[in-house]
């Protein structure tokens, strides 16, 4: 094997956008690429019940011997529970097997060669657009990925009709990947309603829905996010849940998710649940333990749960309040095109609509990065910017 045969591999957009913005010397520069949580300040907080439930780790922890493939038993299940609730008839039932994986990606990855396993001709459908790392996932782990209609980019609204269209074709053995709640990149959500539709769908026709939730608690709040994970639970036989701790309790580099499988019935978990194992243990053996453990001190006291539940509520009133913010200052610039969408969204992202030529542009002129596409990180936009940055999009347009 030489290696001098191979053909570079094409950057990634994000991480390009990271180091132009860090060489820029503009002193007005706004960084709207990348999707983490910022302050007022642009500043990434560690939590305060994070930091507490860290040195509860410290003062405790005894051992760093291996976790064992499945992770920590009470992670798995109180994040299980956060996603499905407790009293979910799959919780009740016992049909929910949960691992703990290295972070949202992860638990994408081990959901993907546990796919492969069951079914080496599924196909995958993933909404056009989604999250740009979901087709290289599961293209890595050798499955077919296609696209179902999701988002209009010329009228800013689901295109949800031609979604239902698309998914009464998809066949039994296929997978159907669709986000629990804050939609990437788009931040369109499915109504309640429209979860009551897919649920029915994915029943009758009984694919295996995969729902990515790698926001709860970032849209309208914790229970109310997780509606259509424990709608589509409710109603079929076998489904495929992936979680991240990295958004909503802010431990991204602690890469910390979870990958939960509900079967038919007990059995059926049982059984899907060893073949899981043996795909974790294929891949990285063992998870990491330091982040479950946070995450299970903060669900596992009452006082901890209630100050994540707190210090979410603000990151989420912050995200929502900047969205607002700039439909405001664009309309009070008198710019005629309609920016309300962005206000109706949910969630870290939006598409802002211009074209690809504005975009170089708006970068060039006034040093605002965002991605081709014009997808933004809502959290990027705060008080001391959003002037600045209405102004140069009032500019380009």
């Amino acid at each position: 094997m030489k290696f001098d045969s191979l053909s570079p591999m094409p950057a990634d957009p994000i991480l390009g956008l990271m180091t132009q913005y860090r060489l820029d010397n503009h002193p007005h520069k706004i960084d709207l690429g990348v999707g983490v949580y910022k302050d007022e300040a642009g500043h990434t907080p560690i939590l305060a019940c994070v930091k507490a439930a860290e040195q509860h780790r410290i003062d405790t922890e005894e051992t760093k011997v291996y976790i064992g493939p499945t992770g920590s038993a009470d992670f798995n299940q109180l994040i299980a529970e956060l996603a499905f609730s407790a009293s979910h008839q799959v919780i009740e039932q016992n049909r929910v097997r949960t691992v703990s994986t290295p972070g949202g990606t992860g638990a994408l990855r081990v959901a993907a060669d546990f796919i492969k396993r069951v079914n080496p001709q599924a196909v995958i459908w993933v909404s056009d657009p989604t999250w740009a790392n979901h087709t290289g996932l599961f293209e890595a782990a050798g499955i077919t990925v296609k696209t179902y209609p999701y988002y209009d980019h010329d009228n800013k609204t689901l295109k949800f009709d031609e979604m239902l269209a698309c998914l009464e074709q998809v066949s039994s053995d296929d997978v159907v990947l669709l986000h629990a709640c804050c939609h990437n990149p788009s931040g369109m959500d499915l109504t309640n309603a429209q979860w009551d539709q897919i649920a029915t769908l994915a029943s009758d026709k009984s694919f295996t829905p995969l729902i990515d939730m790698a926001y709860q608690g970032f849209g309208d709040g914790v229970d109310e996010d997780a509606y259509g994970v424990r709608t589509v639970a409710a109603q079929v036989e076998s489904m495929i849940l992936c979680s991240s701790c990295s958004k909503n309790f802010g431990l991204y580099r602690e890469r910390i998710g979870a990958c939960s499988i509900i079967g038919k019935d007990s059995q059926a978990a049982d059984i899907a649940f060893s073949v899981l194992l043996y795909v974790v243990r294929c891949i990285y053996s063992m998870p990491p333990a330091h982040g479950a453990a946070i995450v299970e001190t903060i669900l596992g006291s009452q006082e901890l749960k209630q100050q994540w539940l707190d210090e979410l509520a603000v990151m989420r009133n912050r995200i929502n309040g900047n969205r607002a913010m700039l439909v405001d200052q664009l309309k009070a610039l008198g710019v005629q095109r309609d920016f309300s969408f962005i206000a109706s969204q949910k969630g870290m992202f939006s598409f802002l609509g211009i074209n690809p030529q504005q975009v170089a542009e708006i970068q060039t002129k006034h040093s605002v990065y965002m991605v081709d596409s014009s997808r933004i990180s809502i959290a990027g936009i705060g008080e001391a910017n959003v002037d600045y940055l209405a102004k140069a999009i009032a500019d380009v347009l």
